[in-house]
């Protein structure tokens, strides 16, 4: 059976059309002129009839044929070229939608191609910075190990220093008791001879014998302080080296304690090195965090305007194929 709109006009039409070309109007020929609808049969049937009454219209019915043939022909054309309009206007807004949206896609690309890049360069960045972070650790934790070493030489040196201390006070307490045993020999001495002096005039002999003594008494008493003031002296040259030693020590504390304050502040500037490393870092990864969420938005982009394009397609294939039935449906 012929589907709608198949029938004896429109296979005369499509017969004349083919005609007019020169060309011999079998019924695969005429089926493909009218967009392959209608049955072999019913076309077969149709062109019989046509050919049975162009053979009893004769010569004068083959000029009408041939008028109404350029003028199906001219029809023909007409038709197509307004079904055409449509479809180029279709294709020229599919072709400037596929350049817009191949430009959409360019730009797409070239700026996931640029947060890839940035994405790249923020890695080696933050390779570089985690890298810098370990070797200021390192540093920071050498630097509190010498530190920890020079406490403890202090530490030291301050109980040698306590030491001294403690020899210098001994050295003066036996100066203070060499000062004093001086002190109480010299008062008995003086008291000696006042008593010797009060009991001169009634005990010469007794007193030349005492003062004998008390001469030969006086000269050991002289030995003794002879050899006291040796001792002092010797217990002041020790003082005086210990006093110098003292001062070296207490220059050395100096020094140390200047070290100890230039360490600490190095190492407040490790520190804050390191928080602001630390800082840094953490501004990388959120940065990073970004471009992975732009680069995932760029993609699900992409796959939007891909989308968009196959959607076009589909609408221009759908407008093809309606202006095609439009065609079909048009024809008498």
């Amino acid at each position: 059976m012929a589907r709608g709109g198949v029938n004896k006009a429109v296979v005369q039409i499509a017969r004349t059309a083919i005609l007019a070309r020169g060309e011999h109007p079998s019924i695969d020929a005429v089926r493909i002129e009218m967009g392959n609808t209608g049955s072999k049969t019913t076309i077969h049937r149709y062109l019989k009839e046509l050919d049975e009454v162009d053979s009893r219209r004769g010569a004068p019915q083959e000029q009408i044929g041939d008028e109404l043939t350029e003028l199906v022909a001219r029809l023909a054309q007409r038709l197509q070229e307004q079904a055409q309009e449509p479809i180029d206007r279709a294709q020229a807004h599919y072709e400037q939608l596929k350049v817009q949206l191949q430009d959409q896609l360019s730009e797409a690309q070239n700026a996931q191609a640029q947060l890839e890049q940035q994405l790249e360069i923020q890695g080696a960045a933050l390779s570089l910075e985690s890298t810098n972070l370990e070797a200021t650790r390192s540093m920071l934790q050498t630097e509190q190990t010498r530190n920890a070493a020079l406490n403890q030489a202090c530490s030291d040196f301050e109980l040698r220093l306590n030491d001294r201390d403690e020899q210098i006070r001994s050295l003066e307490d036996k100066h203070l008791h060499a000062r004093d045993a001086l002190e109480h020999y010299r008062s008995a001495v003086k008291e000696q001879r006042e008593q010797d002096q009060r009991r001169h005039e009634g005990q010469l002999q007794q007193v030349q014998m005492e003062l004998r003594q008390a001469q030969q008494s006086a000269l050991v008493r002289q030995d003794e302080i002879t050899q006291l003031h040796r001792d002092n002296e010797r217990v002041l040259s020790e003082s005086r080296a210990l006093n110098k030693e003292l001062n070296q020590a207490n220059d050395q504390q100096h020094k140390l304690s200047n070290l100890n304050g230039q360490l600490s502040a190095q190492l407040s500037k490790l520190q804050s090195e390191c928080t602001l490393l630390q800082e840094r870092l953490r501004v990388a990864t959120q940065e990073s965090e970004g471009l992975k969420q732009a680069h995932s938005e760029t993609q699900h982009s992409n796959s939007e305007l891909a989308l968009r394009a196959i959607k076009a397609e589909a609408a221009l294939e759908s407008l093809q194929a309606r202006n095609k039935n439009e065609d079909e449906s048009k024809a008498p």
